[in-house]
C-alpha cells in the first residue's frame, strides 16, 4: 500500500477487519500505541498498527495512516448508530469546518467517498514547505492532530456539540501550556517570548477559562486526561529537563483530572524515552529544542506569508479602520484585553478570506497573531506611522 498515491485509504479500509486485534485492544494499549509511534509527540516515526511499519514510509505517510487509524478505533468502538466510516469522517471534518475556517473550502463540491477523504486527510496533516517551517508543522500542528481524534468521538455521539467541545479543549491545552511555561523557574528568553505570544493569543481571557481546576473536571474520558497531560508535559520538557517544581505541577493537573500521580510520572518517563530514541530522526532536536525553532522560525514564516499576499491583505486592512487604528495604538501603546480580542476577530475574519493566510486557522494558529500585528504597519504607506524611518 502506497498511503501517498490514490485508492490508499480504499485499501486500507477493506484490509481492516472489525476483527483485527488492533481495533479490539483496549484503550490504555491503543493511546501507549499512539505515543509510541509519536502521533501524541506530533513526531510521526513509525505506524500505530504492526502491519503496516514500512520503514520505506515517509513520516507524512505515518502521520496519515496514524490519524486514520485512531479514527477508525473510535468510529470501531462507537456502540450507537452511526453512517459509514468514510461517510462520518467526511461529516465531521464538515462539522467542525466553521471552527476552523478555509479547512475544507476548496475541496467540498469536488469528489466524494474514499477520494475526498484521502484529500481531506491529506490537506488536514500537510502544509506546504514554502509556506510553512516544518519545525511548526510537526509540532504546533500535528502534536494536536489527536485532538481531531477526541472531537471526533464526541461527534458520533453528539454532533451539535462538537464544536463547543473542540473551543472548551483548545482552551484546556493553551491554558495547559501558558501555565506550564509560567512554572519555571529559570526561564530563557525563548520561554519568554513565547509565553508572551501564549498571553496575548489566548482566546479564553476570562477568570473561569484561566483557572485550570474549573476547567479541567469537565474532561472525563481516559483519552481525553491522557493526553492533556503529555501535552503539559511537552511544554515542560521544551528544555529537555523537568525539574522538581515542574513535575510537581504536572502531577497536580494529573490529580484536577482524577488520576493517580504515578500517571504524570509516567508521562515524564514515556517522554524523554521517546525523543532519546529517536533523537536522530527529528531533525529539530539535533541542534535547537522545539520552543526556540518555533520561536525562531515563526517570524520569517509570518513574514513570507504577509509579503506574498501583500495587495489584497492591504486591501482588507484598509476596509477596516477600527482595526487600522488599533494595529496604530499597537505599535506605541499596548492594548487592552478587549482590544485585543476585537484585534484577533478581525484579522481572523480577514485571514478567512485569503486561502494563504488559512494557517492562522489551524491549531497553534493564534500564537502568531502578535508576530502578524508587528509586520503589518511595514506593509502600509508611511503615513500610518509617522515616525517609521525607511531601511537600508
Amino acid at each position: 500500500m502506497n498511503p501517498s498515491a490514490s485508492g490508499w485509504l480504499k485499501k486500507l479500509l477493506s484490509e481492516i477487519s472489525v476483527q483485527d486485534a488492533f481495533l479490539k485492544g483496549d484503550t490504555s494499549n491503543f493511546y501507549q500505541d499512539l505515543r509510541t509511534s509519536g502521533f501524541i509527540y506530533g513526531s510521526n516515526v513509525k505506524c500505530i498498527h504492526k502491519a503496516y511499519n514500512n520503514p520505506d514510509y515517509t513520516e507524512e505517510e505515518f502521520t496519515k495512516l496514524n490519524l486514520v487509524l485512531s479514527l477508525i478505533y473510535i468510529y470501531n468502538h462507537h456502540k450507537g448508530p452511526k453512517e459509514s466510516f468514510t461517510d462520518s469522517v467526511i461529516a465531521f471534518y464538515k462539522a467542525i469546518n466553521e471552527f476552523k475556517p478555509s479547512f475544507l473550502d476548496e475541496l467540498l463540491g469536488e469528489k466524494k467517498g474514499h477520494e475526498l477523504l484521502e484529500k481531506i486527510i491529506h490537506k488536514r496533516i500537510h502544509i506546504d514547505d514554502n509556506i510553512i517551517t516544518k519545525n511548526f508543522n510537526y509540532f504546533i500542528t500535528n502534536a494536536v492532530l489527536f485532538s481531531d481524534v477526541l472531537a471526533f468521538k464526541t461527534f458520533l455521539k453528539e454532533p451539535n456539540k462538537v464544536e463547543d467541545y473542540l473551543k472548551e479543549l483548545e482552551a484546556a491545552i493553551e491554558i495547559g501550556v501558558y501555565k506550564a511555561f509560567n512554572t519555571k523557574e529559570d526561564k530563557t528568553d525563548y520561554d519568554k517570548s513565547l509565553m508572551k505570544l501564549f498571553e496575548s493569543s489566548l482566546r479564553y481571557k476570562n477568570e473561569s477559562h484561566l483557572n485550570l481546576q474549573d476547567i479541567l473536571p469537565s474532561f472525563t474520558h481516559v483519552l481525553e486526561k491522557y493526553y492533556l497531560i503529555d501535552i503539559v508535559a511537552m511544554s515542560l520538557w521544551s528544555d529537555k529537563v523537568i525539574d522538581n517544581n515542574e513535575a510537581i505541577f504536572l502531577k497536580s493537573i494529573s490529580k484536577q483530572l482524577g488520576l493517580d500521580e504515578k500517571i504524570a510520572d509516567d508521562s515524564i518517563v514515556h517522554l524523554s524515552s521517546f525523543y532519546t530514541t529517536y533523537k536522530d530522526k527529528i531533525a529539530l532536536l539535533n541542534s535547537k529544542n522545539p520552543v526556540q525553532s518555533f520561536y525562531d522560525n515563526s517570524g520569517k514564516m509570518v513574514s513570507k506569508l504577509i509579503k506574498r499576499n501583500k495587495k489584497r491583505l492591504i486591501k482588507e486592512l484598509q476596509e477596516s479602520k477600527e482595526l487600522l487604528l488599533l494595529i496604530s495604538k499597537s505599535t506605541t501603546t499596548p492594548l487592552t484585553d478587549e482590544e485585543q480580542k476585537k484585534v484577533q476577530g478581525q484579522l481572523l475574519d480577514i485571514f478567512k478570506s485569503i486561502p494563504s493566510l488559512a494557517i492562522f486557522m489551524l491549531p497553534g494558529g493564534m500564537l502568531l497573531l502578535p508576530i502578524v500585528i508587528k509586520f503589518i504597519p511595514k506593509l502600509l504607506p508611511s503615513a500610518f506611522d509617522e515616525n517609521r524611518m525607511e531601511e537600508k
